[in-house]
């Protein structure tokens, strides 16, 4: 499996049988235009069918996980049905194809994680966060629904009430919180984010791949059964791409003003 065609994600080979995949935007947090968007709905099937792969490590280049969806796309979105349609197709296939891909996830979450990244980084298998790591759902705050992974598996995660109160008040929380709620797998210290996620993985390659494959797929039926919350969810923050509230939440974003909803 030759992995060169990918631009925004940079795979690698972090120990034998580990698949390391960097979200890479130098600069910009590591946020995620229409490019890395397509590449993070497609890196899961194409690790699921390379024979050599045994788990699989993701992870933000430097201090940040992922800022998020950029707003060049956001307004592209809004602008065009087209792009918008296309856009839910893959937002969609991120969601199912993590948990579909019969490796097993590990992710490594430092700084902010936001949008589609904190999708793939709390769909993961097993998530690790730095005690400082601040993890938000973004989605009311700019003015849509908070669809992408939220309904499918923040409840599960942490239960209905602290889903509610993160959800709706776009509360933000870091890596300790997250592990006191139950909403990541570990909390370390940052400096030891990424060589925990690797220790874990290495674990998970090095065990019975047929079993612990098995296991996940039979553990995410959880998920699966969670599958019309989430398209409903997908489809009601897709619907919000054509209307004023967004377009108030991008506005405020660019003028770094709070927004003003009618």
């Amino acid at each position: 499996m030759s992995y060169s065609s990918y631009e925004r994600l940079k795979i690698d080979w972090a120990r034998d049988g580990v698949l390391r995949v960097t979200i890479s935007a130098p600069g910009r947090l590591n946020a995620v235009d229409a490019v890395a968007h397509r590449e993070l709905a497609r890196i899961w099937r194409d690790a699921d069918a390379d024979d050599d792969v045994r788990a699989i490590v993701v992870r933000g280049e430097g201090a940040a996980f992922s800022a998020g969806g950029d707003l060049a796309m956001i307004e592209e979105m809004m602008a065009d049905y087209d792009v918008r349609s296309r856009v839910l197709r893959e937002a969609r296939d991120i969601v199912y194809n993590v948990i579909n891909c019969v490796k097993p996830v590990v992710s490594a979450i430092q700084g902010p994680a936001v949008g589609a990244g904190l999708a793939v980084a709390l769909l993961a298998d097993i998530s690790v966060a730095g005690r400082t790591a601040k993890i938000i759902d973004g989605h009311t705050r700019l003015g849509v629904a908070a669809g992408d992974h939220a309904a499918i598996v923040w409840p599960l995660l942490c239960g209905l009430a602290k889903a509610k109160y993160h959800l709706l008040l776009c509360e933000p929380l870091s890596g300790e919180e997250a592990e006191r709620i139950g909403l990541v797998s570990v909390c370390v210290d940052d400096e030891d984010v990424h060589e925990k996620a690797l220790e874990i993985a290495a674990r998970l390659a090095e065990g019975a791949a047929q079993a612990i494959g098995f296991t996940k797929y039979a553990l995410n039926n959880w998920l699966r059964t969670a599958g019309p919350a989430f398209d409903a969810s997908l489809a009601m923050e897709f619907f919000g791409f054509g209307g004023p509230d967004l377009r108030e939440g991008v506005r405020a974003l660019r003028e770094k003003r709070p927004a003003e909803f009618s």
